[in-house]
């Protein structure tokens, strides 16, 4: 297997090397999920006013509110896998009183419901709902990445096949101990790469910019350069797309970027004597958001990487909770995914017994630590290093360009 495309407004060559047999070999070691059939999916804007519809829903959000003849009402958001659906039940026949404890308790409905639509937005009306017990597919409920998992997959297996001893074997045994979890993980609850299997794309897409800049041209600060010079250009389209557009203005994706990005590359010029350690720029990548699947919470998710960290603690609680969209963990925010990062590097290395130095260790740590570039931004430190400004730059480009592609 070479497949070959490209990446970044066609500037980065995506170099996927693998065998038949080693592909064969990763599926089968880390298995995607089974998407649910297409033709099953809801969309409410493809619905006609009046339409009555029976659905299975995820319960996002439920409040009590009042109409201006002072009548009670639940205002509710649901999800599939399309986005959020908004409804309302009108209190006919003692409806919010009978049904406001059973949305408390459960998050999956059967819904009976009539489309309604004013200005031009449709919700739902409803008229009966009945909570469902049992597994949560997470995929049937909420939004996920309409690119391949499986070439993700593979792609990032690729990259860890290149890499010398010992990075490709703690890579592999962190995603050995992981995979479930970082494979559906989203990357965000908005902004970008905010759906299932965003923490693995986004992922990738930073070790793509990573080999580009590093392996794929000659010097890593003319590559930047490059990379600076390919926003700049998309910047004016966006800009000239907005002037000649007769809709409102739309912020565009690359606006106040450009100055951060030169700002970093000239601090990344203070290391122009250093060559960067490929390999534990990859492995920080590798782990750079992965303390995300700790940071999120969303239904169907399960919380291995809660057991991995702490496997003495009473986990009792996380079992009770009440899963909806993706949010953030209650936890999990009080400690945010960079310090979790950390975490998980020292525990893996004690666990696999790894010789990595003391300097590699630190390195790597150091990248997680600073990759949003500043304290300001959430960065814990700011880069200090050549592999440092590089995570940053790589980061921060790949997570503005994915709200530049029309299928995510």
């Amino acid at each position: 297997m070479n497949e070959q495309q490209h990446y970044f407004y066609g500037l980065i060559p995506v170099e996927v090397r693998m065998t038949p047999e080693r592909k064969e070999e990763i599926l089968q070691q880390y298995p995607v999920p089974i998407l649910p059939d297409e033709g099953a999916t809801f969309e409410i804007d493809q619905e006609a006013k009046g339409n009555s519809v029976t659905l299975r829903l995820l319960l996002n959000e439920v409040n009590v509110q009042t109409t201006k003849t002072n009548k009670q009402f639940l205002k509710m958001t649901f999800s599939n896998n399309t986005g959020t659906i908004q409804a309302k039940m009108w209190d006919n026949q003692g409806a919010v009183e009978k049904n406001l404890p059973l949305l408390e308790a459960y998050s999956v409905f059967d819904v009976d419901a009539v489309v309604d639509e004013f200005r031009g937005f449709k919700s739902l009306t409803i008229q009966r709902l009945e909570p469902c017990d049992g597994e949560i597919d997470p995929f049937s409920y909420l939004p996920y990445t309409k690119q391949s998992i499986e070439d993700y997959t593979v792609e990032i297996f690729s990259y860890i096949d290149e890499l010398s001893s010992p990075y490709r074997e703690f890579s592999i045994a962190v995603l050995d101990q992981f995979w479930q979890e970082f494979s559906i993980s989203p990357a965000a609850k908005g902004f970008h790469h905010n759906y299932l299997g965003g923490l693995l794309k986004h992922t990738v897409g930073l070790m793509r910019f990573a080999r580009y800049i590093v392996k794929q041209e000659e010097n890593p600060f003319q590559a930047v350069m490059k990379l600076i010079q390919i926003v700049e250009k998309a910047y004016k389209q966006e800009l000239w797309s907005n002037y000649q557009s007769e809709e409102r203005w739309v912020r565009p994706v690359w606006q106040e970027t450009i100055d951060h990005l030169y700002q970093m590359l000239a601090g990344m010029m203070d290391h122009k004597d250093e060559v960067a350690n490929y390999d534990a720029l990859l492995t920080s990548i590798l782990l750079h958001d992965i303390g995300k699947m700790l940071e999120y919470d969303f239904a169907g998710k399960h919380y291995e990487s809660f057991d991995f960290l702490y496997p003495t603690a009473d986990k009792s609680s996380l079992q009770k909770r009440k899963q909806a969209g993706i949010a953030m963990d209650e936890l999990g925010v009080m400690i945010g995914h960079i310090p979790y990062g950390t975490l998980i590097l020292t525990k893996m290395v004690e666990r696999e017994g790894i010789a990595f130095t003391i300097e590699d260790i630190h390195l790597m740590s150091h990248c997680i630590l600073c990759h949003h570039g500043l304290p300001e931004w959430g960065a814990s430190v700011k880069p200090q290093t050549i592999e440092g400004y590089l995570i940053h730059i790589v980061d921060y480009l790949d997570s503005r360009y994915e709200n530049t592609e029309t299928v995510k």
